[in-house]
């Protein structure tokens, strides 16, 4: 019998690590011949802590939200006594979240242990690598990726093979290829959760892709906030090189190729590839004009080829399976599978892996269940501060390169923040706005200044000091700002807002002309009355932090609108529904 904790940062986050050492200890006390191991995460994050227990027959049972208080329980009555404690598979608790599903990229997450190297060779691992640089060429290497459709799985969707095939063509005495995991846009964890779960995926890829360019070093650009997935990266390389998977001779080859880390610092700007290249180089994260790509001069004016975690994680499964099986999957442009974090106002979020073509309706409400509180569903942001909010009325758009393109918003690394009825979509525009103002680096003007000022108006509308003309005011520097800026950070940051004046301009209007925030939301273009309801229990009046409810018991109360500060304590402590936010 075999004890598996699902330990990616979401478990962590949870208390997993400390389920595990309880698992241990209780295990120790009782003397119980059970390993217990860890895991990534399986996708369903909203269930961590996970904890699955196979029999010796291989049968799962798989327990959720485990708290080390549980833990007693379930070894006194399932591993002492071989009786399950109200428990089912992970089909059974969250069929939906499943179904719809076709896994390439998570395929190892949540199954494997990321820290032991025999369980990946044990689903696979490696054999791509073997059978490319034994059997093949780089240029059939890369006329498979091309016959797969893989695009770049980082936001631009450009085609893999085009990539590969450009830094293969370039003459120069060194190659490089690099891993971009500097995953920077909010609310999304893609890229981190198969660093965690299935770093050999990466590794694999990155293998392979060094092969088929002739490049005999790699760099994983990773962001320093994510200490695991370091961690296991590391552990993964060290255990590849002794076993001759990675490092001099690759499988007895001849072909040399190795791999190493480089902590950035969590510069968003860094996940432009000229401004990666030039902090893995020393220098400053700030991109630099194009051409030339950096497939003629990249790293260290060398030809360099940049690809982001989950394009990597394809390569493998590409290579195994045949480019067609992969082509087979999603649409005609936009083929294969794409990973999605589910985040914001869904019932169950988490890691997802659709086919692309896959409607939005499907991916929000077929797995992510709907919003919380049944609420009404408004809008998603797709892409990140990149991309843009998508409204309840193109639900039905197929999740592809082109279709997401035409709504204004972008695919991008994968983000989806969902919105319900409560959140205010000037106010989004303003988070992601802000957002990407303090992250350019400032060498443009249009960006650096650009930016500001726009953040400054949204402010202004959301304090209710918003003024006519604004509107346009937003519009004409969104443009400017796309057409000057010289990376794609100054080129996209102002989709957030375009998206939301055209979808929701009403809001806007609402919020410059009648100082109303539609969503109430907006604290300073909030007013809380007390209505008839009012039985003059005092409650409210003893919870308001600044006294500016005023009354006698059974008595109407009274709000003091020029000392309320909108914090809504009234609203939640009140038990007769005679508090009304407007």
């Amino acid at each position: 019998m075999k004890v598996i904790v699902g330990q990616g940062s979401c478990g962590v986050a949870t208390g997993a690590k400390k389920t595990a050492d309880e698992f241990v200890k209780q295990i120790a006390d009782k003397n119980l011949n059970v390993e217990v191991g860890l895991t990534g995460c399986v996708g369903t994050c909203y269930l961590e802590p996970i904890v699955d227990i196979y029999a010796d027959n291989g049968e799962l049972t798989r327990y959720v939200k485990v708290q080390p208080g549980m833990v007693a329980e379930i070894v006194e009555k399932h591993l002492v006594g071989g009786q399950a404690v109200s428990t089912s598979s992970i089909s059974e608790i969250d069929e939906k979240f499943i179904e719809k599903q076709q896994r390439v990229v998570l395929r190892n997450c949540g199954l494997i242990d990321p820290e032991n190297i025999e369980e990946y060779i044990a689903v696979g691992g490696y054999e791509a690598t073997k059978k490319v640089v034994t059997s093949m060429t780089p240029d059939e290497v890369i006329e498979e990726i091309k016959i797969s459709g893989l695009r770049g799985r980082g936001g631009a969707g450009f085609p893999t093979w085009f990539k590969w095939n450009a830094a293969k063509s370039n003459p120069g005495k060194d190659k490089y290829i690099v891993c971009n995991a500097d995953e920077g846009d909010p609310g999304a964890f893609m890229d981190r959760s198969v660093l965690e779960g299935d770093p050999h995926s990466l590794i694999e890829g990155m293998i392979i892709g060094g092969f088929a360019m002739g490049a005999t070093e790699g760099v994983i650009y990773v962001r320093a906030e994510y200490p695991l997935a370091i961690h296991r990266l590391e552990i993964a390389m060290a255990q590849a090189r002794e076993k001759g998977y990675l490092g001099k001779n690759v499988f007895g080859s001849g072909y040399n190729f190795d791999l190493r880390i480089k902590a950035g610092a969590g510069a968003f700007v860094c996940g432009e590839e000229t401004a990666l290249i030039a902090s893995l180089e020393g220098e400053r994260g700030m991109p630099r004009l194009k051409p030339p790509f950096p497939a003629q001069k990249g790293y260290w004016q060398m030809p360099t080829n940049i690809n982001n975690v989950e394009t990597f994680a394809n390569v493998a499964w590409i290579i195994v399976n045949g480019g067609a099986a992969f082509g087979a999957m999603g649409t005609e442009q936009s083929k294969g599978t794409k990973v999605f974090a589910l985040a914001g106002k869904i019932k169950k979020g988490g890691l997802v892996e659709v086919p692309m073509g896959l409607p939005l309706k499907d991916v929000i409400f077929g797995i992510g269940d709907g919003i919380k509180n049944d609420k009404k569903f408004k809008a998603v942001q797709m892409g990140g501060p990149s991309g843009g909010c998508i409204p309840a009325e193109l639900i039905d758009t197929p999740v592809t390169y082109e279709d997401i393109n035409k709504t204004g918003a972008i695919v991008g690394s994968g983000g989806m923040i969902v919105m319900d009825e409560d959140t205010c979509m000037v106010d989004m525009a303003r988070y992601f706005l802000d957002f990407t103002r303090k992250e350019s680096c400032g060498k443009c003007n249009y960006c650096r200044v650009g930016t500001k000022r726009m953040l400054e108006i949204l402010e202004r509308i959301t304090r209710g000091e918003g003024k006519d003309g604004d509107i346009e005011l937003l519009e004409e520097l969104a443009y400017k700002i796309k057409d000057g800026s010289m990376c794609g950070l100054g080129q996209t940051a102002p989709n957030p807002v375009l998206t939301t004046i055209k979808y929701f301009r009403n809001e806007y209007e609402d919020h410059i002309y009648n100082k109303k925030c539609t969503a109430k939301s907006c604290k300073p273009l909030l007013t809380f009355t007390i209505t008839d309801k009012c039985v003059g229990c005092t409650l409210c009046s003893r919870k308001c932090p600044v006294e500016a409810i005023t009354g006698t018991v059974k008595k109407l109360h009274v709000i003091d609108q020029a000392t309320c500060i909108k914090c809504g304590k009234c609203l939640e402590t009140c038990k007769f529904g005679a508090i009304e936010k407007n």
